[in-house]
């Protein structure tokens, strides 16, 4: 049976969360808009209205939102983005920074 001092310690204890990431698309002049539609659909599973609106932002603010993730999902969707735009012929950059 824990004693007092057992009880005290647990309490104490605090969790750390992991990081979390934000990752963006960034702005190209040779990607489409189409194509980023997709990367965000297949990838992010952003419904077809979110990723029109986060493929606007990009266009617009030179980059967009499209979700935040541990490190390594982070890592992961970056991989996979630039993957899918080389494997298509287009330039498209993803990046990540700390939350």
């Amino acid at each position: 049976m824990p004693t007092h001092t057992d009880i005290e310690l647990l309490n104490e204890v605090k969790i750390k969360h992991p990081k979390k990431y934000k990752v963006y698309l960034l702005n190209d002049d040779y990607t489409s808009m189409e194509f980023v539609i997709e990367i965000l659909i297949t990838i992010f599973y952003k419904n077809y209205e979110d990723a029109q609106n986060v493929m606007l932002d990009i266009h617009k603010k030179e980059k967009g939102l499209c979700g935040v993730y541990t490190h390594e999902i982070a890592e992961t969707k970056i991989i996979q983005v630039h993957q899918k735009a080389k494997d298509n012929g287009f330039p498209l950059k993803a990046v990540m920074e700390q939350e």
